[in-house]
């Protein structure tokens, strides 16, 4: 594994320069809001370990990757205003996703700031809010203005980790991804961690309330 991983990361690192790397990471930051499998985090990391302490080609790979997230999400929104009952239907057949659409659904007129901008950290919430908004008419030019918020967002994040990895082990890339996965493993726990203390506290609250005497 570890000798396919410094393969990779050898004929990455020698195409730093080459026009289709950079259409990759667009493509891949742009798909990941229509197919919730694709791994732009970890692409956009692994290109920013690479590039190392190089602001310029550091900066690229920010709008990069913010350019190909936003076009990404615009496109499921507008999926979501144009696909009709037929197409969400088929969307929610599978149990995971029922859940993931109704919990965006039903928090969309009053959270929607907060989906656009911070749901993306969460695995599968960016085809659902992307889908939700727009099934729903939201108006497109503010999701396009939160959106933009969120995605310039990820876009700093990604390049950072990748930055730090890549920044402690110049000479040796391989290390500087592993650094750079392990500290975004981190995050994303921490993450999790902290949504279900609030969703905890959330139903402990409506309890209370529910067990209130009229």
């Amino acid at each position: 594994m570890f000798e396919l991983l410094d393969t990779l990361t050898t004929v990455l690192r020698e195409n730093l320069d080459q026009p289709w790397l950079w259409l990759l990471v667009f493509g891949i930051a742009a798909l990941d809001a229509v197919i919730p499998l694709s791994p732009s985090e970890t692409t956009v990391v692994t290109v920013a370990v690479l590039i190392g302490p190089d602001p310029a080609r550091l900066l690229l790979l920010f709008a990069v990757a913010a350019g190909g997230a936003l076009a990404g999400d615009c496109a499921s929104h507008l999926i979501g205003r144009r696909a009709g009952p037929g197409l969400l239907r088929r969307m929610q057949r599978t149990e995971r996703n029922r859940r993931r659409y109704e919990w965006v659904r039903t928090r969309t007129n009053k959270y929607t700031p907060l989906l656009v901008i911070a749901g993306r950290y969460l695995p599968g919430c960016r085809f659902a809010t992307g889908m939700a908004t727009g099934s729903m008419r939201y108006p497109f030019g503010r999701f396009l203005a939160f959106d933009a918020l969120g995605a310039c967002g990820w876009a700093a994040y990604s390049v950072l980790i990748g930055y730090i990895g890549g920044s402690q082990f110049t000479d040796d890339p391989l290390k500087g991804l592993l650094l750079a996965y392990g500290l975004a493993l981190l995050l994303c726990g921490c993450v999790e961690v902290g949504r279900r203390i609030a969703a905890r506290r959330r139903q402990a609250n409506t309890e209370v309330r529910v067990g209130e005497p009229v």
